[in-house]
């Protein structure tokens, strides 16, 4: 078959072909008029150059497994110079691997280090922009609508899932305080001076995580003397993050982080996708009384008086009693 043959059924362009032939991976006839004649074989090693860039190895560095395709073996990789092309590869990644993890470990220090820096103006200056008051909700935020995803969790157990909290401690959700314990769960807090995602104010219901926060501050000792014998907020960021957001925000109760979904996997719990953030959790707050979930507030607008909402709740329900769970 001609070149052009060739780069029709390999999928490849003619120059590729061309290229592949610089580096002595492709060794065609020659006719008598000079035209390259190709086979096959050469049909195979192309394949073969193709699926391998796929994977992260160039074709100058495919020498080896057409050579041992040429041979005469029936896989690429059969020949101990394939193999070590493999272990190559791999070790080029792990060094590539262990230099970005250290570029980040480095840029996510100085962006800590920068958005808990206070900012200090030249006298005289003008600031033209103020920073995101992560505090207070902008107008005109899109509401939540019920989509039923919280449906199914009225009287289920809280499983037996061990928890970090924000002090450097840790709990057991099935060994929660005897009483009622309240468990709010919300996507993410932002920090001063760290964007948030993308179109985050579009998303209906994920903005509001640290006015959330401050309601349940503001009404955490008259949710205790309503019934609540603990409150936390949870989320899947670290416990370091949220362990800032407790200092900065002064408050009174521990965060739960739960980076792995767990109780979500468990549960069902409804998350959510933003960019830079293939799963979050949807806002959405859980009354939890003697190891079972007694009521659920979801979805939950707006989060700035969330608090009130849910002392509100304790104070029209006082009676606690043990409620029934699902076997």
């Amino acid at each position: 078959m001609k070149i052009g043959e060739l780069a029709r059924q390999a999928k490849v362009s003619v120059k590729a072909v061309r290229y592949y032939e610089q580096l002595g991976l492709l060794s065609p006839q020659r006719r008598p008029n000079g035209y390259r004649e190709y086979d096959e074989n050469d049909l195979r090693a192309v394949a073969e150059i193709r699926e391998l860039a796929q994977i992260g190895i160039p074709p100058a560095k495919a020498g080896p497994f057409i050579e041992c395709l040429d041979a005469g073996h029936i896989h690429s990789d059969e020949c101990p110079a394939s193999l070590a092309a493999y272990r190559d590869g791999i070790a080029e990644i792990d060094r590539v691997i262990a230099e970005l993890t250290h570029r980040r470990a480095v840029l996510a220090e100085k962006l800590h280090r920068g958005a808990t820096r206070p900012h200090h103006h030249p006298p005289g200056s003008e600031v033209s922009t103020m920073p995101i008051d992560f505090t207070t909700l902008p107008t005109g935020l899109p509401v939540p609508t019920d989509d039923g995803r919280a449906a199914h969790l009225l009287g289920q157990p809280m499983p037996s899932l061990t928890l970090h909290t924000s002090d450097g401690g840790s709990i057991d959700l099935s060994a929660l305080p005897h009483g009622r314990t309240i468990i709010y769960l919300y996507p993410l807090t932002g920090r001063p001076g760290m964007d948030l995602p993308e179109g985050w104010d579009s998303i209906p219901g994920a903005r509001g995580c640290s006015t959330e926060a401050c309601s349940f501050r503001d009404h955490h000792q008259e949710l205790r003397d309503a019934g609540a014998a603990e409150i936390y907020g949870m989320s899947s960021q670290s416990p370091q993050y949220q362990a800032e957001v407790v200092e900065r925000l002064h408050l009174p109760f521990q965060m739960l982080s739960d980076p792995e979904f767990s109780l979500g996997d468990t549960l069902g719990l409804p998350t959510f996708a933003a960019p830079g953030h293939p799963r979050l959790y949807s806002r959405l707050t859980l009354v939890v009384t003697d190891g079972a979930i007694e009521h659920v507030f979801y979805p939950i607008f707006p989060p700035n008086t969330h608090g009130q909402q849910v002392l509100d709740w304790l104070r029209a329900h006082p009676n606690v009693t043990r409620i029934s769970t699902l076997p």
